[in-house]
């Protein structure tokens, strides 16, 4: 209506490449988690641990926000997405978004966002903080001290 993506849109853009990544480097399967039995994956055999129970032991949680826009884009505008960690504790993580117009070099909108990992069951963050295998796919990301971006 008014010539530009909503703020909502951008939003959901955040949401899903940071939730994609997090499915396909990060070991997080979010469709067995709510359906215990799907078979997206192998059933456990009895006495072995659930690698399903085991994604479901932790979910992320955005507690923070931020975007700055430094031009529009619209509808039927093709976009390219980058994502990146600027910042990686024992469970947190801090993405940043930058959101292209396809073909062009100059950053139209850059977003930053934290996600808490806690524990599905009391939604308070555990103990040994995020999972291993979360924290490998994340590092893949992490913006290196003094890297030169």
């Amino acid at each position: 209506m008014y010539a530009h993506l909503n703020n909502a849109v951008y939003t959901h853009l955040f949401d899903t490449i940071a939730n994609t990544y997090l499915i396909e480097h990060c070991g997080m399967d979010p469709f067995s988690v709510n359906n215990p039995t799907s078979t997206q994956q192998p059933q456990p055999q009895p006495g072995q641990p659930s690698a399903i129970a085991a994604g479901a032991d932790q979910i992320g949680l955005i507690v923070s926000t931020q975007a700055d826009f430094f031009a529009s884009v619209r509808f039927p505008d093709q976009l390219e997405v980058g994502l990146r960690v600027n910042k990686l504790s024992k469970s947190s993580v801090t993405w940043e978004v930058g959101i292209f117009k396809k073909g062009e070099e100059d950053v139209k909108m850059v977003g930053t966002y934290t996600h808490v990992f806690v524990l599905r069951e009391t939604m308070r963050v555990g103990k040994g903080g995020m999972e291993g295998r979360v924290r490998e796919g994340l590092e893949k990301l992490l913006v290196k001290e003094g890297a030169k971006l």
